[in-house]
């Protein structure tokens, strides 16, 4: 080595979680087909037709073609490119710290989790405020807004740039968009699924509530207990890479930059840190060891 580090590629996208890389690439691809088949005739139907009567989330009723596995397949659909574009730019500004936090495994089940919930609430709650849409519902908005609510209970001090330019703390831009769903949940003539947003966003805030081995500072605030100082230095996705992965546990300690540098730095190779950022995806920060950790920090030091 040259004696710094650099990701490879834009920002080094060999370094997105695994799920987080996958997601994106199959929303990509699934909108993709939507735009061919809306140009292509199936059996007479225009293939649009097809693929929203088996794929989308269609409402529960004679009139219709409700389907049990659509609760997974609509959250891979979307109504046009602005749809697709601020659902998947939020899985990874929000996601990606999440994923790289709890590991893969438990990421994937809340975020599907979260979807097939706000699939429920759209199913059966619009009634409830008098509404019968008999519209199919589309879009990973429902999983995404769990995706906020995890980050702003996890992060609600962490500053977000609001266009790039306003910094407004995490708890309070999340919590207004969650509040903005509930005051328009039965807004006349819209076509956004707000009850599936708020469904996602509850089903996140009960999933963190009851899940013991995540600790959060609205959580302990909420269940009375003593204050969690969380890290909320991470600004950029692609600094500081040892502090993103940290987890917030008082049995993990911190590895010491200084004896990193004994001599060994011309070893310190791409290949080792995809490898460790490739566990940390798989099994969290938690597992690595100590050798490792240094080796993280003293990269996320060069690069600083």
């Amino acid at each position: 080595m040259n004696g710094s580090y650099r990701p490879r590629g834009f920002g080094g996208f060999s370094v997105f979680p695994p799920v987080i890389k996958n997601l994106l690439i199959i929303n990509a691809v699934v909108f993709f087909c939507q735009i061919i088949l809306n140009e292509v005739m199936i059996g007479g139907m225009p293939g649009r037709y097809i693929l929203n009567k088996w794929f989308a989330l269609n409402p529960i009723g004679d009139m219709f073609n409700f389907q049990i596995w659509q609760l997974i397949t609509y959250q891979f659909m979307h109504g046009g490119f602005g749809h697709i574009l601020f659902n998947m730019f939020a899985l990874w500004m929000f996601g990606m710290e999440i994923e790289n936090l709890w590991g893969s495994k438990k990421f994937t089940y809340y975020y599907l989790t979260c979807g097939v919930v706000a699939g429920i609430f759209q199913l059966y709650l619009p009634q409830l405020f008098g509404s019968s849409s008999a519209a199919y519902t589309i879009g990973a908005s429902g999983a995404i807004y769990g995706v906020l609510i995890s980050f702003g209970m996890l992060f609600p001090e962490r500053p977000i740039y609001l266009y790039f330019l306003f910094p407004i703390r995490a708890k309070y831009l999340i919590g207004f968009l969650i509040i903005l769903e509930i005051l328009l949940v039965n807004s006349a003539g819209s076509n956004v699924a707000r009850l599936a947003h708020i469904g996602g966003a509850l089903t996140g805030f009960i999933f963190i509530m009851l899940d013991k081995s995540i600790t959060s500072p609205v959580k302990t605030i909420l269940m009375g207990k003593r204050s969690f100082s969380s890290r909320s230095s991470f600004t950029n996705p692609f600094k500081n890479l040892g502090k993103n992965f940290k987890k917030g546990n008082d049995n993990i300690q911190d590895a010491k930059y200084h004896d990193i540098n004994d001599g060994n730095d011309d070893q310190i190779s791409q290949e080792d840190i995809d490898k460790i950022l490739d566990k940390i995806s798989m099994s969290g920060y938690q597992n690595l060891t100590e050798k490792e950790k240094k080796i993280l920090f003293e990269a996320s030091k060069k690069m600083n």
